[in-house]
């Protein structure tokens, strides 16, 4: 099922990827950044690190290797980045998560 329309409404972000293989839509705060993502297509997402991140998979699958340990993520689990971690995910088409990113500039608005 898709975000509702007025989740879907929100502002996006200017992501490393195009638009047909994600989709964003973000609520932003001078704390953090709450992104709502859609995977379209499958992507492998390379390792890289960032501030503190909590996300849960509300449909689909992400193979994640967070600090070396990988870990497969299905609809209703959830997983917590420590800040400076190293991490990547081969994230599957169809698959949907709400990323919280301690960072409020994580990724910039688009537009």
């Amino acid at each position: 099922m898709p975000y509702p329309e007025f989740i879907a409404a929100f502002p996006s972000i200017d992501v490393p990827f195009p638009e047909d293989v994600v989709q964003t839509a973000v609520v932003k705060s001078d704390s953090g950044l709450v992104a709502f993502f859609t995977f379209l297509k499958d992507l492998t997402l390379p390792a890289h690190s960032h501030g503190a991140q909590w996300g849960t998979v509300v449909e689909g699958e992400i193979e994640f290797t967070i600090g070396g340990e990988t870990k497969t993520y299905r609809a209703g689990d959830s997983y917590a980045i420590p800040a400076g971690v190293e991490h990547g995910a081969l994230i599957k088409a169809g698959t949907r998560v709400i990323d919280v990113f301690e960072e409020p500039d994580r990724y910039p608005l688009k537009g």
